[in-house]
């Protein structure tokens, strides 16, 4: 008969499984405190700025810190949201680049009248975008001014730039210039908006031989 210390015993294989079950557990355990410190620090920024820099999210979560925000933006994902990474310059360093999140669906332009933006103020928004998106990110306040100014009086130009420089959309530097702001780099996909204004010339420029071998103008069509 075997003696009671032999049946304490476990064997050795079940032994090494057990510990690693123990050490997975425990790494899981560690992966979610540090996801829900991701977490916390990219949506409680203190900053004026929202969101939270690379540097600041390695120097709390240690250099495996990518692998955090992939676990966080796969959890974001199941409930609408997602993790976004804007990079400040050419260099796409990702240290240097400040992480936020938003919603999964990039917010569409008309989307904002719904939060207290009328149409003008959306339209002279879009139409500065897009005008800085295609002259890397930034022109002279005085010249996208003028330039808005063959649609709208100058004082309600320079309102609606006020304001969305309030915002976060733009900014107005030092030396006069005008620039895309974070929250345009956030909630605007670039992409989409140069696109829509490419789609939306080209319908116009097909409108015009059209309205012209008809004799019509654009508001004899909509009478």
């Amino acid at each position: 008969m075997p003696s009671e210390d032999q049946e304490d015993v476990v064997p050795q294989a079940e032994t090494e499984e057990i510990a690693e079950g123990v050490v997975s557990e425990q790494e899981l355990t560690k992966m979610e405190r540090k996801v829900a410190i991701a977490a916390a620090l990219i949506l409680t920024a203190g900053h004026r700025q929202p969101g939270v820099r690379g540097w600041e999210l390695r120097r709390r979560l240690g250099k495996g810190y990518q692998r955090v925000l992939e676990a966080l933006d796969s959890r974001l994902k199941k409930i609408g949201l997602r993790l976004k990474v804007v990079y400040e310059d050419e260099s796409q360093d990702p240290e240097r680049a400040r992480y936020y999140v938003v919603v999964s669906e990039p917010l569409a332009l008309s989307d904002l009248t719904t939060l207290g933006y009328s149409i003008d103020e959306v339209a002279i928004l879009a139409a500065t975008l897009a005008y800085l998106f295609a002259s890397n990110d930034r022109r002279p306040y005085k010249e996208v001014v003028e330039l808005l100014e063959t649609k709208y009086p100058k004082w309600r130009v320079e309102s609606v730039l006020e304001r969305l420089i309030r915002r976060g959309y733009l900014v107005r530097t030092e030396d006069d210039q005008l620039v895309v702001g974070w929250r345009a780099k956030v909630e605007v996909d670039k992409k989409e908006l140069l696109r829509a204004i490419a789609s939306l010339g080209q319908v116009f420029s097909e409108q015009r031989p059209a309205q012209a071998e008809s004799g019509t103008t654009p508001s004899e069509n909509q009478t």
